[in-house]
């Protein structure tokens, strides 16, 4: 299969390349539409930092975390390659060789200790602090978690996020010691992060957005598509990342492929809404009056958000920008989407 080349993320990169140019002092949110290309831009800056930087991956993406113990599987890479007591000299040893790797190194006698504190949540953050201490002494460590969000609801010994959110202002504000990203799709999830107090002053964000019209233009072009295949390309996927490259791959009728995928995502919104006509009217009404916003409009301001909002937002249908306050559809399938379907509705 044709690997297609990372294509231009060149404002995104540069906000991100001024965060780490300075002393770590705020978590940052990396946040946007699904599908719109945060995973892969940020796996191309880890392929693309100088060494100075020590970047440690942690994907939350697809994981079912219940416990501790899936957590910890997750949140470190164990080295069953031998027994260290000192993590300072852990730390030391697999600096020459550290790359970016998934999940932050343990040796697994330390890993097992840890795992059997009752209060593992404090014997975690010591590690990690103690490791990114003498890390830093060579190498700015970076902390990307994925997919955040996995784990929001994780309650042991109270809820499990409040206690990441305390660490990383420890990091950040606090010491100074690591640049901390956490990337999400999910808007009820930055919803509730960008409403918590205890993080005011203590964060920014950064929307990476699907791409505009002049870069899928340019995508497009890179790829070779004729002018009609362009113009169907953007009227019936817009910039949506992952629906270009699927075009892309389609090579014949591309045009007809992007009529296609209209017509399913269609299809797939007119199932989850008008199923809902026969379980709940007046939840059916409230959420037709949101999506009837968009027949005029390509994005809306809110101000809360009511259920009939989280319903499309959990649904995939509209993403709620909480920075901006904004509610627009997932894509631009789904806002030509909606507005085919409110019409056929009249």
């Amino acid at each position: 299969m044709k690997r297609i080349a990372f294509h231009d993320r060149e404002k995104e990169i540069k906000e991100i390349q001024a965060i780490l140019d300075a002393e770590p002092s705020l978590i940052t949110f990396v946040y946007g539409p699904i599908n719109s290309g945060k995973t892969t831009m940020i796996s191309h800056l880890i392929e693309e930092l100088p060494e100075e930087y020590a970047p440690f991956y942690v994907n939350l993406r697809g994981r079912f975390i219940t416990d501790y113990e899936d957590f910890l599987n997750v949140l470190f890479e164990i080295d069953e390659g031998g027994r260290v007591d000192n993590v300072a000299e852990y730390a030391k040893s697999i600096l020459k060789d550290l790359g970016a790797v998934s999940g932050i190194p343990i040796p697994i006698n330390l890993f097992e200790q840890i795992f059997e504190k009752k209060d593992k949540s404090k014997d975690m953050f010591r590690y990690i602090e103690r490791f990114f201490v003498e890390i830093s002494k060579k190498r700015t460590p970076i902390l990307i978690i994925d997919e955040l969000q996995v784990i929001g609801d994780l309650k042991i010994d109270g809820l499990l996020m409040y206690k990441l959110f305390n660490f990383f202002i420890r990091l950040t504000k606090e010491l100074h010691l690591c640049h901390v990203f956490a990337v999400s799709s999910d808007s009820l999830f930055i919803e509730q992060v960008y409403s918590e107090a205890m993080l005011e002053g203590r964060c920014r964000y950064l929307l990476v957005d699907d791409f505009d019209e002049e870069t899928t233009t340019a995508f497009l072009d890179d790829h070779g598509f004729t002018g009609d295949e362009k113009v169907a390309a953007w009227n019936c996927c817009g910039g949506k990342p992952i629906c270009l490259v699927e075009l892309v791959n389609a090579k014949d009728d591309r045009k007809g492929k992007a009529e296609e995928m209209l017509k399913i995502r269609k299809g797939q919104i007119e199932e989850i809404v008008y199923s809902l006509e026969a379980r709940d009217k007046e939840m059916f009404d409230a959420v037709m009056g949101v999506l009837s916003e968009f027949t005029r409009n390509a994005a809306v301001g809110y101000r809360y958000l009511s259920d009939e909002i989280k319903f499309l937002v959990g649904k995939n249908i509209i993403f709620a920008d909480s920075v901006n306050k904004e509610l627009r559809p997932q894509s631009r399938t789904n806002l030509l989407a909606i507005r085919e379907m409110i019409e056929e509705g009249d």
